[in-house]
C-alpha cells in the first residue's frame, strides 16, 4: 500500500501561508478575495 505524499508543516506554510501571501502584491489579492467571499482567513 502506497501512502500519500506528507508535505512538512513548515514547507507548506512556507510556500501557501498567510504570511506568504502577504509578502507579495498579488498574494494580497488573493487574500482580498477571500475575505470578500466572506471566507474567515485562517493564520498559521
Amino acid at each position: 500500500m502506497h501512502y500519500p505524499h506528507k508535505v512538512s508543516r513548515t514547507k507548506k506554510v512556507r510556500s501557501v501561508g498567510f504570511r506568504s501571501r502577504m509578502s507579495t502584491r498579488k498574494g494580497r489579492k488573493i487574500i482580498n478575495r477571500k475575505r470578500r467571499l466572506g471566507r474567515a482567513i485562517r493564520v498559521r
